[in-house]
């Protein structure tokens, strides 16, 4: 905390041990004992000078609750009951509510650090201040009357606020400074055409080197990655740029920066990316290394779309540690799991994985292969792009610049001496012929397509042009997977079973209900979603010798799916039924992703 302290009124002062040991306990928190052990150790910290937070102070000393021996009494518990003893409503500051431009504009940071508060929400007739020195109240008066607005306080953490103070403040000085230097520079006026104002977002008069976009593009990245965000979106508009992130499949509104600013902070990071800064008429895709604020290195795919008010910029963020994960924590179920095992332990063939974009499908074949990696085996790999460098595997990216697409990527491979070919996407019939003459010549083919479920995957083939008897040569099975959204652990709730609703998920299965479903509510670990974290559910069709002789030309996908299921296929809503049995979801997160099914 700051060392500066502010000139108080009469009784206004910063907390002290003395203020929070005998309420700890007259709860029964700590023992009386304890307590003065404690005040003596503070009071020795005191003299040394060393400036903490009393709650952060006692934090660190790793007390044990009594209430539940198995933890201990962290900031947040011990920040959530002093706001109880005190009668102040408790707030885990949550950014992605934060409206940075409002609130930075409330007070000068230097006075929310004098104060040791922060701005949290700013409305028409109040503002609510977190605060982590409740015993100082004059800022309070002060505020109520420069701002004409009603002031209400709520307890934080010591940490976040100092935290946020430092990274709200600092971005939002950034923004603004660019945006000075950037109106410094003579412009056009009067431009009112699309054409003119798309050529005066593309004039790059921000340096893209600026040390303010730089820390912009540093913060923007750290708060992704503190936010657990697989994508970041960076988007122009005619006057605002929206930056959003993707969390748990959904997107949410982060940030809105003056166009000119998100135009110099896009061409950061295509610098970054070793993309073209110049070329802003097409699409460019890159890569990007970083590390997270814990050390740990991450892969950033970045991509660049032409739009109508500059470059739109989307960067994927790829966890490693996604690839260390066993078939369990995937999602896939026992019968599931042994299925799959059995389809890629066989040494030639095709197995294919399906599904929209983001529903996971390179997970599960980066962690399969990953499996299957092994010194004695060649594992090689054809992407568009390639999406996480992995040392185990012999990754080729397709460049249709130079003639290099997925067909010649697999001609190629198969004169390196594979074992195991992955074709990132089978979009053709030249790239499914050659995948089919990588199988027929002895090796495990593993690809995608994009069907709604693996019965499609059968037809599709046939559309594009495959014979059936090439067809029945050398698929070995197909996954069709979707992504839910798991229950946040810290706040669901169990609920009575709607027997109307749990019957539109499993139409035409005998699936029984079960007595109790648990329900998303929202808290500050999962940001008030109900949701944190998300898991596989997968459909997988077997090439059994009945299903062999079902394929033919005239087979249509309804004669494929029942053959499917009399073989023990169970269908992605099914497969849903049984997490939401598990009470890992809820049956209004399978209905969104899954397709509708079929009764049978």
């Amino acid at each position: 905390m700051p060392e500066t302290e502010p000139p108080a009124s009469a009784g206004e002062r910063r907390l002290q041990m003395a203020d929070i040991l005998p309420p700890l306990v007259m709860d029964r928190l700590v023992d009386p004992d304890q307590a003065d052990g404690l005040q003596r150790l503070w009071n020795r910290a005191a003299e040394g000078r060393i400036h903490l937070h009393p709650l952060v102070w006692l934090a660190h000393k790793n007390l044990l609750d009594p209430r539940n021996p198995s933890k201990h009494l962290t900031l947040e518990i011990l920040t959530a009951w002093f706001a109880v003893h005190l009668q102040i409503p408790y707030l885990r500051i949550d950014p992605l509510k934060i409206d940075l431009d409002a609130v930075t504009g409330v007070v000068s940071q230097a006075y929310a650090v004098r104060f040791c508060m922060l701005p949290v929400q700013v409305g028409e007739q109040e503002v609510v201040f977190a605060t982590c020195e409740p015993l100082l109240r004059e800022w309070e008066r002060e505020l109520a009357q420069i701002l004409r607005k009603e002031v209400r306080r709520v307890l934080a953490s010591p940490l976040d606020i100092v935290r946020y103070q430092d990274e709200l403040f600092g971005l939002s000085q950034s923004v603004q400074r660019a945006r000075r230097r950037n109106a410094e520079q003579d412009r056009p006026t009067g431009v009112n055409d699309i054409e003119a104002l798309v050529e005066l977002g593309k004039a790059g008069k921000l340096d893209a080197n600026d040390h303010h976009i730089v820390h912009i593009v540093d913060w923007l990245l750290q708060f992704a990655f503190d936010q657990r965000a697989s994508d970041i979106h960076l988007e122009p508009r005619r006057e605002v740029g929206n930056v959003r992130f993707r969390i748990d499949g959904v997107l949410h509104s982060v940030y809105q920066m003056p166009a000119t600013v998100l135009a110099a902070v896009t061409a950061r990071v295509k610098a970054l990316g070793r993309m073209d800064i110049v070329e802003r008429r097409r699409p460019q895709d890159g890569r990007l290394k970083t590390r997270t604020p814990n050390g740990q290195e991450v892969e950033l795919r970045l991509s660049i779309m032409p739009t109508a008010f500059g470059e739109k910029l989307v960067m994927r963020i790829f966890d490693p540690q996604v690839l260390v994960r066993d078939l369990t924590e995937l999602g896939f179920g026992t019968g599931d799991a042994r299925h799959w095992k059995e389809m890629t332990a066989r040494t030639h063939g095709i197995v294919l994985v399906t599904g929209p974009t983001g529903s996971g499908k390179t997970t599960t074949l980066y962690s399969t292969l990953k499996h299957l990696a092994s010194p004695e085996v060649n594992v090689s790999t054809i992407e568009d792009p390639v999406e996480m460098v992995e040392p185990a595997f012999n990754q080729m990216q397709v460049s249709h610049g130079i003639g290099v697409d997925f067909a010649s990527g697999v001609r190629t491979l198969l004169r390196q001496d594979p074992d195991i070919i992955m074709v990132g996407e089978i979009r053709d019939l030249e790239t499914a012929n050659m995948a089919i003459q990588a199988a027929l010549t002895g090796h495990l083919v593993l690809s995608t397509l994009h069907t709604n479920d693996a019965s499609a995957a059968i037809t599709r083939l046939m559309d594009i042009g495959v014979p059936a008897y090439l067809i029945n040569a050398t698929l070995l099975g197909v996954v069709a997977q979707r992504l839910v959204r798991t229950l946040c652990p810290h706040c669901k709730k169990a609920i009575d079973t709607d027997p109307v609703l749990w019957e539109s998920l499993v139409a035409g299965w005998n699936f029984p209900a079960p007595a109790q479903l648990r329900q998303a509510v929202g808290c500050p670990e999962c940001r008030h979603t109900g949701y944190r974290g998300r898991i596989g559910i997968y459909e997988i069709l077997r090439m059994t010798p009945p299903m062999r002789a079902q394929i033919g030309p005239q087979t249509d996908i309804d004669a494929i799916r029942r053959l499917g299921v009399k073989d023990g296929m169970e269908p992605l809503r099914v497969s849903g039924a049984r997490k939401v049995h598990a009470g890992l979801t809820t049956v209004e997160e399978v209905l969104r992703v899954a397709p509708l099914a079929e009764e049978l």
